[in-house]
C-alpha cells in the first residue's frame, strides 16, 4: 500500500541499486531525497523521479563525512518535509587480493560501505526517535554472512554493519521506540560497481552467477519499508549463502577459495587506465543497470513469494480444502459402492 505523504532518503541514489530504489519508491508514490557525490548523475535521477510525478531534491553529498551527511538531512527536511523512510545503500569496494591492498583504499572503503551506514543510521534516528517513528533500512548484502575471496573491505564492511544495526536495533527495544530498523541482504545484482570499483585483479570483475537486476532488490526494499521485519533475505543465492553459512561453514570456505576467484572475473582484460570511483565519482551517463543485462534475471521466483506471502497462502488453504473436499466425495462414494 503506498503512501504519497512519505519522504524517503536514499543514499547512493545516483546509479546501480540506489537509483532502482529511488525510482521505486517514486512510483510507489513517495518524494525522494538522492544523496551521491556525482552532481550529473543525480541530476538525471531527480529529472527520473519528477517525471513519475513526486518531488525530488538532490544532494551531492560523500557520506563517509558525518557533518554532510547531517547537513543534508537538514535539507532533505526544509525541502520536502520530515523524513519517513531512511535507506542506506551507498558503498564503495576494491576487487583485490587483501596483501595487494593498501591501508589507505581499504581505510576508504570502509569509511564508505561502513561508517556511511553507521553516519546515515545516525542523522536518520536524530529525526525519527523524537517523532517515534520512520523505518531505516540498511541494504545489505549476503556476504555480510558469507564472505569471498576478493573483496575482504566489502565482506569486513557488511558484516560490521549487521553487528552494529543489531546492538542499535537492541537499543530502540530497550527504549520502547516505534522506529524500525531493518536489513534488506541482496545477491549479485547488474550494477555499475562492476565497471568503476578499483580492482587490481588481471581481468575485468563480474558479479558471481546467478546475476539479479537491481529492481529485484528495490522491489524488496520498498516492500521492507511497507512491511518492516528483522531481516529480508532477496533472492534464493542469498538464502543459500547464509543457510550454508550457518551449517558448513568450513566447505564453503573451500569451495569458494576455487570457485569464487575465477567466478568474479570476465574473460576480458582490465584496460590500461581504468577510471574507479575509490576516491572521486567517475563521470559518465551511468544509470541503474551494468554490463550484464544479457545475463541477469528480471525477478526471483523466491523473492516474489516472499513479497506475496499472503496470496500463496491464501491459495494453498483453497487448494488443501478443495483437496479434503474431493477426497471426502471419492470417499463418500467409495462407500456407498461398497454397501451396494
Amino acid at each position: 500500500m503506498s503512501d504519497s505523504r512519505r519522504v524517503v532518503v536514499v543514499t547512493g541514489a545516483s546509479a546501480g541499486l540506489g537509483r532502482a530504489i529511488a525510482l521505486e519508491f517514486a512510483r510507489d508514490g513517495a518524494d525522494v531525497a538522492l544523496l551521491a557525490r556525482d552532481p550529473e548523475r543525480l541530476a538525471a535521477a531527480r529529472a527520473e523521479v519528477e517525471a513519475l510525478g513526486r518531488r525530488a531534491v538532490d544532494i551531492s553529498v560523500d557520506v563517509a563525512d558525518p557533518g554532510l551527511v547531517e547537513a543534508a538531512a537538514d535539507r532533505v527536511e526544509r525541502e520536502l518535509g520530515p523524513i519517513d523512510v531512511w535507506v542506506n545503500d551507498a558503498m564503495a569496494t576494491i576487487f583485490s587480493p587483501f596483501s595487494e591492498i593498501t591501508p589507505e583504499e581499504f581505510r576508504r572503503a570502509t569509511d564508505v560501505t561502513y561508517l556511511g551506514f553507521v553516519w546515515g543510521t545516525r542523522s536518520a534516528l536524530k529525526r525519527m526517535k523524537p517523532r517515534n517513528r520512520g523505518v531505516v533500512i540498511q541494504v545489505g548484502s549476503a556476504l555480510a554472512y558469507r564472505s569471498i575471496p576478493l573483496q575482504a573491505p566489502y565482506c569486513g564492511a557488511k558484516h560490521a554493519m549487521k553487528g552494529f544495526t543489531e546492538a542499535v536495533r537492541c537499543e530502540l527495544i530497550h527504549e520502547n521506540s516505534a522506529v524500525e530498523l531493518v536489513m534488506a541482504h541482496m545477491p549479485a545484482l547488474n550494477t555499475p560497481q562492476f565497471s568503476w570499483g578499483r580492482t587490481h585483479l588481471p581481468r575485468q570483475p563480474q558479479p558471481v552467477p546467478p546475476i539479479f537486476q537491481p529492481e529485484v532488490g528495490a522491489r524488496a526494499v520498498v516492500f521492507l519499508s511497507h512491511h518492516p521485519r528483522r531481516e529480508y533475505w532477496v533472492a534464493w543465492p542469498t538464502v543459500e549463502a547464509i543457510t550454508g553459512e550457518k551449517v558448513f561453514p568450513g566447505a564453503l570456505d573451500r569451495y569458494l577459495a576455487t570457485h569464487a576467484w575465477d567466478g568474479q572475473m570476465t574473460d576480458e582484460p582490465v584496460p590500461a587506465g581504468r577510471p574507479d570511483n575509490l576516491f572521486e565519482p567517475v563521470p559518465g551517463p551511468f544509470g541503474a543497470h551494468g554490463e550484464f543485462d544479457h545475463r541477469a534475471r528480471p525477478e526471483s521466483v523466491q523473492s516474489w513469494a516472499d513479497r506475496h506471502r499472503g496470496l500463496l497462502l491464501t491459495a494453498l488453504t483453497g487448494l488443501a480444502a478443495g483437496a479434503v473436499g474431493l477426497l471426502a466425495r471419492n470417499g463418500s462414494k467409495h462407500s456407498g459402492q461398497v454397501r451396494q
